[in-house]
């Protein structure tokens, strides 16, 4: 698929972060004034002016040469002429609003500032790793930020954020608890870095929690771009002595294939070795690309946030591309990222429905969704509803609601639900990390 790489795998430190008020530069928004380049809005998108239609935007990078997630944004166009040709959300008009961060800090924060100035009423189903670049803009404006992907740590603590599955660190808990039973020695190959810093405590806690000892962590130079040393100690280090196979997990986000062709070749003599992932780092697209049935990835336990690609759950949102995006090859129904894009706009439409007849501000969205509105996503995760404070409030995370996760399997070049018992809760096991 033209200009997709994998999502960036950006650990999420625990420390919460305070509600900052940011005050609006004059220069960011004069940077922003022409819009088709200073923030990537799509030319002649404009917000209502007394036409009662509701304006949101959705952001994410595009054509960079890190993470591109442009099918987030391609989706919510897609969306909004679907919803519209069934006559809106109650009666209004949605228009959808589009901005490229460019993988960028300043870029971020210029979405967020060309947010307010055209005065939307949420963030809604984006991508971006600069929450810190982002946020304060959104928090002083009282935007609320709906379903973001989960990628940065403010996205868990600001209380304008309303994340709709459980990032990173729901992912190596559950893969970790999944492993348990079927691992032998396990390696996590992650940055030597105080963000990297953090994710041996999320995987350890699912390993504890199924039996399994601690994983080695084997750490790498973040600016390393030939992984065939710690390639070579992850291998020696999950064999010889346990009759089950070891488990090599990278977690390195970008870099994550650099590692794999390493891998790959120095796996001849370790044949046993099986690999494990997390969907922010792999998922079908980057399965594909490395080889399909004949890749790295061949039998390995991936955890996600949310069913298969090809569960029936997931039919709603394919009839909105069948409709309004068949042929447009940067939305893949199989993408983490579209997938996000889908379940944010299912919120929000479900919050506006809540407000009836009433007006649609930034305000009255984030009211209802304080207030404790319950929001079905039709089984793709479990009802949503936000607090102040959280069942992970203790680990930092007050934001995180949802921390469900999926275990799958690459078989045949494909990734399949690994088990029948579908969703794993990972919160109990994440209140156990130890994040000290």
């Amino acid at each position: 698929m033209t200009g997709r790489r994998r999502n960036r795998s950006t650990s999420l430190p625990l420390r919460t972060r305070p509600l900052r008020a940011t005050a609006l530069s004059v220069g960011a928004l004069a940077a922003c004034m022409t819009l088709a380049t200073g923030c990537g809005v799509v030319p002649g998108t404009t917000a209502g002016s007394g036409d009662d239609s509701i304006t949101v935007m959705t952001w994410a990078p595009e054509q960079t040469s890190a993470t591109n997630k442009p099918g987030m944004p391609a989706f919510a166009k897609a969306y909004a002429r679907w919803i519209n040709a069934r006559g809106g959300i109650n009666g209004r008009k949605l228009k959808v609003l589009t901005c490229d961060d460019h993988n960028d800090s300043l870029a971020a924060a210029k979405c967020a500032t060309s947010a307010v100035k055209h005065n939307v009423v949420a963030v809604v189903g984006s991508y971006s790793q600069y929450g810190d670049s982002y946020l304060p803009t959104l928090e002083s404006a009282g935007i609320p930020y709906i379903g973001g992907y989960g990628v940065t740590t403010s996205e868990f603590t600001s209380p304008l954020s309303y994340p709709v599955n459980g990032g990173q660190p729901a992912l190596l808990a559950g893969l970790g608890k999944g492993l348990a039973g079927s691992c032998g020695p396990v390696a996590l190959i992650r940055p030597d870095s105080i963000a990297g810093d953090e994710l041996p405590a999320m995987l350890d806690a699912g390993l504890k929690a199924g039996g399994h000892v601690a994983a080695v962590d084997q750490r790498a130079a973040d600016d390393t771009t030939e992984y065939s040393v710690p390639s070579q100690r992850a291998l020696a280090a999950t064999t010889g002595r346990r009759l089950k196979k070891g488990c090599v997990i990278p977690a390195l986000g970008d870099r994550t294939d650099t590692f794999m062709d390493s891998f790959r070749r120095d796996r001849g003599d370790y044949p046993a070795v099986k690999t494990a992932a997390t969907l922010d780092s792999v998922d079908q697209t980057v399965i594909n690309e490395s080889g399909g049935r004949s890749g790295p990835y061949e039998g390995s336990y991936v955890t996600g946030w949310y069913p298969v690609a090809g569960d029936p759950r997931w039919d709603a949102m394919k009839k909105v591309i069948q409709e309004q995006a068949f042929g447009d090859n940067r939305i893949d129904a199989a993408d983490a990222g579209v997938q996000t894009t889908w379940i944010a706009y299912t919120v929000f439409k479900a919050v506006v429905a809540s407000l009836g007849d009433g007006d649609v501000t930034s305000d009255t969205v984030r009211r209802a969704l304080d207030d404790g509105l319950k929001v079905s996503t039709g089984g793709l995760t479990p009802a949503l509803q936000w607090s102040s404070d959280g069942p992970l409030a203790s680990i930092g995370f007050s934001r995180l609601v949802n921390a469900d996760v999926t275990l799958q399997v690459v078989r045949q070049g494909q990734l399949v639900a690994a088990t029948r018992k579908g969703f794993e809760d990972a919160t109990r096991t994440l209140q156990t990390a130890d994040v000290n």
